[in-house]
């Protein structure tokens, strides 16, 4: 039980910014963690239901949702904003690996990057907004859940990107290539369940979205850097729950 407990906090600690602070970092227990990613993900939306629920009861769809999209913010720490940032300004600067790996690691965010956080948050403020209302909880629990769950194929099937170049690994990238397949497959089941239970016989639409991220993403960052950076998964993430929103809102 205490394995367990210890293993939930570490992937709260590693997606989250809530206060985890009694639990010391180790390789080891977060690629353990790795497994309830989507539990986090879960959480997360279900809290920002709740949130919404309370917003639209005093403001316009429009404006909960940029409440809501701010609030996910901020319990994440805009560290997927950032990966996805850093990511845009790696690839559209860069054209080496050597080149991208080098942007990447600069904490300035260049043209490239803003950009991608105008289109992230937009989008999401957006699509959040043309959600259909008697669906919005379940399309908002499976987009943070699903997206959270492709952080487990990438870490299974594509090593750190800055390891093979010789460098230091970032927190995030330190599970790259060290998730296990059994995890892989023990968080998809996580994953699928409320999922399932909720879109029911419109849930295929949200899993193949994200396969379909996943895989592109993943291809590219094996093409471009031979591996990824723990950017890299925070931008999957973002591009997946955008992508899982915009099912949403198609379905409307």
């Amino acid at each position: 039980m205490i394995a367990l407990l210890q293993d939930l906090a570490a992937a709260f600690q590693f997606l989250t910014r809530l206060p985890m602070g009694w639990l010391r970092y180790r390789g080891d227990l977060l690629r353990r963690a790795a497994i309830y990613f989507p539990l986090v993900g879960m959480v997360l939306g279900a809290a920002v239901v709740g949130l919404h629920a309370l917003l639209s009861a005093h403001f316009s769809r429009s404006v909960a949702a940029l409440l809501v999209v701010l609030f996910l913010t901020l319990m994440t720490g805009a560290m997927h904003e950032d990966g996805l940032a850093d990511v845009a300004d790696g690839f559209g600067g860069g054209w080496s690996r050597e080149k991208i790996l080098e942007i990447m690691k600069d904490s300035r965010v260049g043209s490239y990057g803003a950009l991608a956080i105008c289109f992230s948050v937009g989008a999401r403020v957006l699509l959040l907004a043309s959600l259909p209302a008697e669906r919005f909880a379940a399309w908002v629990i499976a987009a943070e859940t699903l997206s959270r769950w492709t952080a487990l194929p990438l870490g299974a099937a594509i090593p750190s990107a800055r390891q093979k170049a010789g460098q230091e690994a970032s927190l995030g990238a330190r599970i790259a290539g060290q998730i296990p397949w059994t995890s892989v497959l023990a968080g998809s089941v996580l994953a699928l369940v409320p999922v399932l239970w909720l879109l029911r016989w419109t849930a295929w639409e949200p899993c193949v979205a994200a396969l379909i991220v996943t895989a592109a993403s993943g291809l590219y960052y094996r093409r471009r850097l031979g591996g990824v950076t723990g950017d890299c998964f925070g931008a999957t993430i973002q591009l997946t729950a955008i992508a899982i929103y915009l099912c949403g809102a198609w379905q409307r």
